[in-house]
């Protein structure tokens, strides 16, 4: 008898997960937000209803008698799902609600780093009244992040330089989340290239996966208001040609840091981890930890990982996690699909693939959208993601824009994500700002 696996969530990196899951053998039942039509096609059995009604999704779990659950979007961790779960006995590969707080709360994650002395923290301030905001940035002798503690789905982080325009502005956004929230974070504005790297954890064992990078802003040459992610990269060597030669290590030594610090305070951390970090000219800074795979990120590494995902799965919550995990050797390209006026007003339509897209070498992961595989109706979030693997990033790239030949409709995409000129003007930008001594 197969294993029965529940995931919860609905998005285009539920849909990557869905399929790791599957191509483990296992049986896939799922808790869906919206009728995704492949995460349907690929459950045995689904829910659909709200992802955060914790208690109906523990009867849903209990009702069928599941050996294990994964969950996939940020806010369900920031519910007691997955402790209530384990009450029950039924075995979870994330993060109890009290270790998600590295990412549900990004006072905790500074305080830990601040603690502990970890690495690639930044200067930050607390602020709890409108003084402790003037006080701020009164002692803070240069740009600014304002930051809400709590989630905000990649869009509540606002930056001097590029969102906030000046020191009023740059206020008044601290005093608006502070009027909202009852704290605002305000941290040092932080320059260079950004990456994310994810990871298995089991509390105390971390196994890296290849380094991704995301492209948050809506519009080509980085332009336009932050989104969720309008796509992503990844190089065949697990790293990428713009950051210094030891990003990467730095980043995992972090990680690894952090993953010591939370076991020390009885509170270990199981489940998917990633950092996202800025390669700066002080080495690598934490811009924030996240408890969960990324999105669009985790589609690319899942779309590599050739090892058994539902074997991690278990190796993260029994505290066995062996050896780095097997990854397919190539680069790839992600650029999601969204509705035209994506990032300010979105105006959802209605997208038709053709048949032949399916035989044209990417793969195609459905997000928020619903109807069938082939005729699809659009929310007014991502809609598709469409990731090719090649043997460069530019190839990859040019995959993924031959095959939207194949897909009709009223939609919007970032084609110079991946593109060779593009590449090669980050290179540049990274060697002159971080200098040329760190990259050889």
């Amino acid at each position: 008898m197969t294993e029965k696996i529940l995931l919860v969530g609905s998005g285009g990196r539920e849909d990557a997960i869905a399929r790791a899951i599957k191509r483990s053998g296992a049986t896939l039942l799922s808790v869906i937000g919206h009728e995704n039509p492949s995460i349907k096609s690929l459950s045995s059995k689904y829910l659909l209803g709200n992802e955060l009604d914790y208690k109906k999704i523990e009867e849903f779990a209990l009702e069928n008698s599941v050996d294990m659950v994964f969950v996939g979007p940020d806010p369900v961790l920031d519910t007691p799902l997955v402790n209530n779960l384990m009450k029950h006995g039924i075995p979870v590969a994330s993060p109890t609600m009290e270790a998600a707080r590295i990412e549900t709360s990004k006072m905790f994650m500074r305080e830990l780093m601040k603690r502990y002395n970890i690495p690639g923290n930044i200067e930050f301030r607390e602020c709890f009244s409108e003084n402790d905001v003037n006080d701020a940035f009164a002692s803070m002798m240069h740009d600014v992040a304002v930051k809400p503690i709590g989630l905000t789905g990649g869009k509540g982080v606002r930056v001097m330089g590029e969102q906030l325009h000046s020191l009023e502005e740059a206020k008044s956004y601290a005093i608006e989340v502070l009027k909202r929230d009852g704290v605002v974070l305000i941290e040092e504005k932080v320059v260079g290239e950004e990456f994310s790297l994810q990871a298995f954890v089991d509390g105390k064992n971390v196994s890296f996966m290849p380094i991704v990078q995301d492209y948050k802003r809506a519009y080509e040459g980085d332009s336009g208001p932050n989104t969720g992610g309008m796509g992503s990269i990844s190089d065949s060597n697990f790293t990428l040609p713009f950051l210094s030669r030891n990003a990467r290590d730095e980043a995992a030594h972090i990680m690894i840091d952090i993953v010591r610090s939370m076991n020390s305070e009885n509170t270990p951390f199981k489940g998917v981890m990633y950092g996202q970090f800025m390669d700066s000219p002080k080495g690598v800074k934490v811009i924030e930890i996240n408890a969960r795979f990324a999105d669009p990120e985790g589609i690319n590494v899942l779309s590599l990982l050739k090892s058994d995902f539902v074997e991690i799965l278990h190796q993260i919550y029994e505290g066995n996690l062996q050896g780095e995990k097997i990854f397919e050797k190539k680069a790839t390209v992600l650029k999601y699909l969204v509705p035209v006026g994506y990032g300010t007003n979105p105006k959802p339509g209605e997208i038709l693939i053709d048949d032949k897209m399916f035989d044209s070498g990417v793969e195609i992961f459905y997000a928020s959208v619903s109807g069938d595989m082939r005729r699809l109706k659009q929310s007014s979030s991502r809609s598709l993601a469409i990731l090719a693997k090649g043997d460069s990033i530019p190839e990859a790239s040019e995959m993924v824009d031959a095959s939207l030949k194949y897909v009709k409709g009223d939609y919007y995409v970032r084609k110079d994500i991946g593109k060779a000129e593009y590449l090669q003007a980050k290179i540049r930008k990274s060697r002159e700002l971080i200098g040329h001594e760190r990259f050889t």
